[in-house]
């Protein structure tokens, strides 16, 4: 038998490395270009470089979503269109490294009804509103989740905003997308479901050591931009336990954007959580772990939401009639 490895995580959570059908080493179709920080040919490992340190703050940012009742319209005309009812939240945690505390430093929840029902309007189920957000197309019922991800992406840009000082540094839970414009910001990729170099420099992040990085490469994505890979602290196991992929602004110079690489070396890892605490270890970090059972619990019971949206579904029938 050849042999294998155990991904840390719950499987309930999915895996840490989510390879395409073609396996592992299955390339993506994105343009890359990794010789700017170092020629190909001299492709490494990096560690902690002397003199740099974390900062005194870091901003940790981070939104959780949630779909309260799938629902349709009824048209004049006879046509119906699906919608989701949602709820979202978005947070930030304040680490003060210098004190050794961490603090919620703001959180906000939003909701909505996403449809492309264009007689559709705001719901108000009890105490609770779901404003339209008109999606563009026909609007299937499966692509509905993602137009939730834009008014999210917002209201994270709202709360770290809210948050920032000179000299902090914010990590964003997942890809910059549309925040690539926030200075000293660098994205957060815990979950690899694409395999961006080839097969020799793929060997030499699965090579690296906990502590160690990647060198800084560019993707030339819709979403393109400067990118690295770091291993977290971890036990030793299976060929990306532990990595995740970071990424900055691709509007940044090389030397800044190897700069915020060293930084993040400097200064994730010590938020990295164990698998005795957390089913996805290490990269779901420690506050984001805490900040995204706080953003749930503020999105309200489901269940109950569920019931007074079905209520209010009934009154506007029955008002029709």
């Amino acid at each position: 038998m050849s042999r294998f490895f155990v991904d840390a995580w719950d499987p309930a959570y999915g895996a840490s490395f989510e390879a395409s059908a073609g396996g592992p080493a299955a390339p993506s179709s994105a343009q890359v270009e990794a010789e700017h920080e170092l020629p190909v040919v001299d492709w490494r490992a990096i560690g902690p470089r002397p003199g740099v340190r974390a900062p005194d703050v870091v901003l940790l940012v981070d939104g959780v979503r949630r779909i309260d009742a799938s629902v349709w319209t009824a048209e004049e005309d006879g046509g119906s269109y699906p919608g989701l009812a949602a709820s979202y939240a978005a947070g930030v945690v304040r680490c003060d490294l210098e004190r050794g505390a961490a603090q919620l430093a703001g959180a906000k929840v939003g909701r909505g009804l996403f449809t492309a029902s264009p007689s559709a309007t705001d719901v108000v189920a009890g105490n609770v509103r779901y404003p339209v957000h008109r999606v563009s197309g026909s609007g299937e019922l499966a692509k509905l989740p993602a137009a939730v991800q834009g008014p999210l992406t917002a209201l994270e840009v709202e709360v770290s905003a809210a948050a920032r000082t000179d000299g902090d540094l914010l990590v964003v839970d997942g890809p910059l997308r549309n925040r690539r414009q926030l200075p000293r910001t660098v994205g957060y990729i815990k979950t690899q479901h694409s395999q961006y170099l080839d097969a020799r420099l793929t060997s030499v992040v699965t090579g690296l050591a906990p502590g160690h990085r990647s060198p800084v490469f560019r993707l030339g994505t819709a979403w393109g931009g400067w990118s690295w890979y770091l291993r977290l602290p971890v036990a030793p196991g299976a060929p990306w336990a532990g990595i995740v992929r970071m990424e900055c602004s691709a509007d940044l110079e090389i030397v800044d954007a190897v700069r915020l690489a060293d930084l993040s070396l400097v200064t994730l890892p010590r938020f990295a959580s164990t698998p005795y605490k957390d089913p996805r270890a290490p990269q779901n970090l420690v506050p984001i772990a805490g900040l995204e059972r706080l953003l749930r619990s503020r999105l309200g019971d489901a269940r109950l939401l569920h019931r007074v949206l079905t209520a209010a579904a009934r009154t506007a029938a029955g008002t029709e009639r």
